[in-house]
């Protein structure tokens, strides 16, 4: 029970740790994405990303009230936005 307790009080915490994680591997996945994938995607370059999302990485981690909250919203625009365009583009739909 006490386990369960310490958890709830943690909550954020646990849930930006495993937000970090998402974006350590985003950033790996895009480091290792080919880099006309992004300009045919129309989106920021391939560093950039690596940057933003190693950047959101270490801002998850940081005991500051809104820098969290940024970085788990970029996590969220690679993961849901970008990632699904670049794997379409890679994989020869150039529907999306």
């Amino acid at each position: 029970m006490d386990i369960l307790i310490l958890i709830m009080n943690n909550l954020q915490y646990w849930v930006f740790m495993a937000l970090s994680i998402f974006a350590v591997i985003g950033a790996v996945l895009a480091a290792s994405t080919r880099e006309d994938a992004f300009r045919a995607g129309d989106r920021k370059n391939k560093w950039s990303w690596v940057g933003f999302l190693a950047a959101s990485a270490v801002g998850m981690m940081l005991p500051l009230p809104f820098i969290p909250w940024i970085g788990a919203v970029v996590t969220g625009i690679y993961w849901f936005d970008v990632r699904p365009q670049l794997r379409a583009i890679i994989n020869g739909d150039y529907s999306y």
